[in-house]
C-alpha cells in the first residue's frame, strides 16, 4: 500500500464506520467512548469532529488510522474491513497530526520530514524539494528546518508536523485538535494556511477540534459527538438553523462573544 492510492471501488467512501463501539475500564460499567458510531468520510471532502472534552471524537479519529480498535461493529478503508496486519501499510498513505506534533526531539525539522520518504526510498534531492516547496505553503522559513523541535516556537512545530504528514502526498490527513495549544494570533495565522492546505494537497481531511468557529471556518461537514453517540452532521448552516436537540443548541451557544459597549 505504501506509495500508492488506497485501493477501493468506484463509489465507495475512504473510511466508513459500521456501528462501532468502544468501552475504557475505569468504572464498574466501564466508560463508553463510542457507542454504536456509524459515518462515511467521502474522497475529496473535509469533516470537522466536534464536541466536549471526553465526547469520543478523538477515539473516532483513531479508529480510522488503527490507533484504537473497536469493541464491536466495523471499521472499513476503501470498502474493505481494516485488519491489524494492514496498519502500518495504512499509516503510510494516511498523514495524521497530534496536538502536540509528535515531533522526534533528537531530530531537526528536516530529519523529522524525511522519515517516511527515507523508508519509501526518496533520495536527499526530492525530499529537499518537496520540504522547500511544504515550508513555502506553511509560511516557514526553510533556514528553520536545520532547528531542533525545541529550538522552534509552538506554531512552527505544528507547521512542521503538518508538513510532515503532508511530505508523501497521502491520501487523506487526520488531525486531532492540531491548533489547541496555540496562542490565538497564531492559531488564527495557521487556521488560514490549514484551509488553504486543505484545498491544494489533501484529498480527504478529518479534524477534530472543540472550537465550532474553527470547525465551520475549516470544514464544510460537522459531525457533532456527545457521550460517545452522533447527535448532529451536517453543514454550519444546518447547525445555526436547525438543530437537533438542546444539547446541539447549548453546544452552538456557548461561543462567547466579546461584550458590546
Amino acid at each position: 500500500m505504501a506509495g500508492t492510492p488506497l485501493r477501493r471501488p468506484r463509489g465507495t467512501p475512504l473510511f466508513s464506520l459500521e456501528k462501532v463501539s468502544k468501552h475504557y475500564a475505569g468504572t464498574d460499567a466501564g466508560v463508553v467512548a463510542l457507542n454504536q458510531v456509524s459515518l462515511r468520510f467521502e474522497p475529496g471532502t473535509v469533516t470537522a469532529l466536534i464536541g466536549t472534552s471526553g465526547s469520543g471524537k478523538s477515539t473516532l479519529l483513531r479508529m480510522l488510522i488503527g490507533l484504537d480498535r473497536p469493541d464491536g461493529g466495523r471499521v472499513l478503508v476503501g470498502g474493505k474491513p481494516l485488519l491489524p496486519d494492514e496498519h502500518l501499510a495504512l499509516r503510510r498513505r494516511v498523514g495524521y497530526v497530534t496536538q502536540d506534533g509528535g515531533l522526534f526531539p533528537h531530530l531537526t525539522a528536516r530529519d523529522n520530514l524525511a522519515l517516511l520518504p527515507r523508508h519509501l526510498g526518496w533520495n536527499p534531492e526530492r525530499i529537499d524539494a518537496r520540504a522547500r516547496e511544504l515550508a513555502a505553503r506553511m509560511q516557514l522559513p526553510p533556514e528553520l528546518l536545520r532547528r531542533y523541535p525545541a529550538e522552534l516556537s509552538g506554531g512552527q512545530r505544528q507547521r512542521v508536523a503538518v508538513m510532515r504528514a503532508l511530505m508523501s502526498s497521502p491520501d487523506a490527513l487526520l488531525l486531532d485538535e492540531p491548533l489547541g495549544a496555540l496562542d490565538p494570533v497564531v492559531r488564527f495565522d495557521l487556521q488560514e494556511q490549514l484551509r488553504q492546505v486543505f484545498a491544494t494537497y489533501a484529498n480527504t481531511v478529518v479534524l477534530v477540534t472543540h472550537d465550532l468557529a474553527e470547525a465551520a471556518f475549516l470544514a464544510s461537514r460537522l459531525v457533532l459527538i456527545h457521550d460517545g453517540s452522533v447527535v448532529q452532521d451536517g453543514t454550519p448552516e444546518d447547525f445555526m438553523a436547525r438543530p437537533a436537540d438542546d444539547f446541539v443548541r447549548r453546544f452552538t451557544g456557548a461561543q462567547r462573544r466579546l461584550p458590546q459597549a
